[in-house]
């Protein structure tokens, strides 16, 4: 890793010098092979062959200021070479960086070309500056590692975003098949009922109108029986179709079973459904279906003062659809023009 200076160490590097009145300061750092310089001043070389220095002495006795006051008559370095990159040694003074975890990482060390003795003032000072030099170096640490672990957060934070935006495709995707019918792509009985609800209680709280439609393809087993079922879910699929066509943009559509269909008409009055249902039935009828002719029989009911819940709407639409089946097919009927006896002659 290179090794770049920093204002915050020269500062250091700098006082240092000042203090002790010598010429050299270094932060030396210390790896396997070499001690680089993180800060140097009054020498020019940014690093030096490990065993050149006396960074071994210092960091052995990391409690204590490791002083040599003039080199040249001390047995402990007679065969060490006394200059850094041709700059002599003569006197030493360095202090151990070690971490608070007690990792050693390098000394900050104060040279002179001539024999000195440091003062106890300059002994506590190189100390002090030690711990600031240490402290720096876990700031700095501490910093790339906030570095490392923002990047980590913000790359887990995209990867959460992505799952969370696949989470709600494949709810989304799950949402429309569970109210989407298989062969016709209309809404099926389960989205009609919640939608019916929901219908229902805005309609009761607004005191606004509102209409249902049954539709059920006549004499259907028999076209089943006649073409097949494939010929019979492709006649089923073009009815949808029309009975989309024929609707509004606010009406809902569905298919709740076989060859039933049902139509909610939100804010729709009974004179209009039955508009609505005689376009719907002759769509169908004038059609040009390829195997034989296909009509719908259908039954209106709408929201009155008699109808209590969503349930009793459809059982009004369901009796109405009986009474258009019962009276020959192809034909509409509306709940509310059904007399006692068309009730009792369709269950009600």
């Amino acid at each position: 890793m290179e090794i770049l200076p920093e204002k915050a160490y020269d500062d250091i590097t700098d006082l240092a010098a000042m203090i002790c009145e010598t010429s050299i300061a270094l932060v030396s750092l210390i790896d396997d092979g070499r001690q680089r310089f993180k800060s140097r001043h009054g020498i020019d070389a940014e690093e030096a062959p490990r065993a050149v220095h006396f960074c071994e002495q210092t960091i052995a006795r990391p409690n204590e200021l490791f002083v040599v006051s003039d080199v040249r008559h001390d047995d402990r370095f007679a065969d060490t070479p006394q200059e850094i990159n041709g700059t002599p040694i003569c006197f030493y003074a360095g202090a151990a960086l070690v971490t608070s975890e007690g990792d050693a990482l390098g000394t900050l060390c104060v040279i002179d070309k001539a024999p000195r003795e440091l003062t106890k003032i300059q002994e506590n000072a190189l100390w002090a500056l030690s711990r600031q030099v240490v402290a720096q170096l876990e700031l700095t640490n501490a910093v790339e590692e906030l570095k490392i672990n923002t990047a980590q957060l913000r790359n887990y934070q995209g990867q959460l975003e992505e799952y969370q935006r696949r989470l709600e495709l494949t709810n989304a995707r799950l949402r429309t098949l569970s109210v989407t019918d298989d062969l016709t792509g209309l809404n099926n009985r389960f989205a009609f009922e919640e939608e019916l609800r929901n219908e229902f209680e805005r309609a009761k709280q607004y005191d606004s109108p509102l209409s249902l439609l049954l539709l059920d393809a006549d004499h259907f087993k028999s076209y089943n029986d006649e073409f097949g079922h494939p010929a019979g879910d492709n006649a089923l699929r073009t009815i949808a179709e029309y009975l989309k066509a024929s609707m509004r943009t606010t009406d809902f559509v569905a298919r709740i079973g076989g060859e039933e269909f049902v139509i909610i008409l939100p804010d729709t009055s009974g004179e209009s459904a039955w508009v609505l249902a005689e376009r719907c039935r002759k769509t169908v009828e004038s059609a040009n279906w390829p195997e034989r002719p296909i009509s719908v029989s259908i039954g209106i009911s709408t929201l009155d003062g008699r109808i209590a819940d969503a349930e009793k709407l459809i059982c009004e639409a369901d009796q109405a659809l009986y009474h258009s089946k019962a009276t020959g097919r192809n034909r509409v009927s509306h709940a509310n023009n059904l007399t006692e006896q068309d009730l009792l002659a369709s269950g009600g």
